[in-house]
């Protein structure tokens, strides 16, 4: 069992923004390496994590990377509804991100 710490505190950067007019990327640049390499070993962001959150089917998530460059994860998903479709509330896809802000990730505690 780990510790529990808002992704608020381990992130430089919670956002989202369009991936095209069916999908959605969601980004999560950490502010320390240390921190991204051991998110990334502890395998403490899923897609089965990510549906959850946003409350849809594990299949909607296209794509969960790890992007080492930018110490970041990053999230496809299709989009509830087409960029700019009758009643689509945000085109650019910018105020995606909600849900990640109240997310806690727990970390293995070190041996």
């Amino acid at each position: 069992m780990g510790q529990k710490y808002p992704l608020t505190q381990l992130a430089e950067v919670i956002r989202s923004k369009n991936a095209g007019p069916f999908e959605l990327t969601l980004d999560i640049i950490f502010k320390e390496q240390a921190t991204y390499e051991k998110v990334k070993a502890d395998r403490a962001v899923t897609r089965e994590l990510v549906a959850g959150l946003y409350k849809i089917p594990v299949e909607k998530i296209i794509a969960l990377v790890e992007f080492d460059p930018a110490r970041a994860i990053k999230i496809t998903m299709e989009r509830p509804r087409p960029a700019g479709e009758l009643g689509e509330t945000d085109v650019y896809g910018a105020q995606q991100h909600g849900p990640l802000l109240a997310l806690e990730i727990e970390l293995a505690d070190e041996s």
